[in-house]
């Protein structure tokens, strides 16, 4: 077995993991702020007193997801390249751009919660109109939409598709889960996010096994 390959499919079940603990958390320890039921000032009194587990979950589901997907990216590349070099070469880009977005999204989100506990000492107003400030940047860099992760895992599957280098029906599924990211840009169907999350996860898991056990080309 190649050893990017064998990376590649570490990188690939890593990344699925941030994205199951990202979802425990969101829907646990941090469901009263995720539920958008709290005020702005509300928001930030839950940042102050969940500092520790907000920033951990920044840091794993933004930082520790997008340096992985660039291994991932890389190795998707060096394995499905030759089946449809042309393809394959714009799907890398969009892989490395939307783990550019997604590292960026977690730096934004914890700076930005950084500098609204220190204000909300003194005024809890101002610390409020800051959080939302950070919150809508990191959302609008990774967070609100999908749009260029469903253009990655759709081109990808595409690709490997052609080049029948992943097995077809994990390229199927990719290609309807990566639909399903794109869809996002569509503010009323925002919700499809959870399911492009949870596809997203299915994929990881799958493709990370199957480039672990070396099977390269399939009918």
């Amino acid at each position: 077995m190649n050893g990017m390959q064998r990376i590649g499919g570490i990188a690939a079940l890593v990344d699925a993991l941030t994205f199951i603990v990202g979802f425990a958390l969101f829907l646990t320890l941090l469901a009263p702020m995720a539920s958008g039921e709290l005020n702005p000032v509300e928001n930030v009194a839950f940042v102050v007193d969940h500092q520790a587990i907000l920033y951990t979950w920044h840091l794993v589901i933004y930082v520790v997801f997008g340096v992985f997907l660039v291994v991932l990216a890389l190795a998707l590349h060096e394995r499905i390249r030759a089946g449809a070099p042309a393809l394959m070469q714009i799907a890398t880009v969009f892989g490395l751009i939307w783990a550019g977005l997604v590292i960026a999204s977690g730096m934004v989100a914890n700076v930005g919660a950084a500098a609204a506990i220190h204000l909300y000492a003194t005024d809890p107003n101002q610390a409020a109109a800051l959080w939302l400030v950070a919150d809508t940047v990191k959302t609008g860099l990774g967070g609100g939409n999908e749009i260029v992760g469903g253009i990655w895992l759709l081109l990808v599957s595409w690709a490997a598709l052609q080049g029948r280098t992943l097995p077809r029906l994990l390229n199927y599924f990719g290609i309807l889960i990566g639909a399903a990211g794109i869809v996002t840009m569509v503010p009323s169907l925002a919700g499809v996010g959870a399911i492009f999350g949870l596809g997203s996860i299915v994929w990881f898991i799958w493709a990370g096994i199957v480039m672990l056990g070396g099977e390269q080309v399939t009918a």
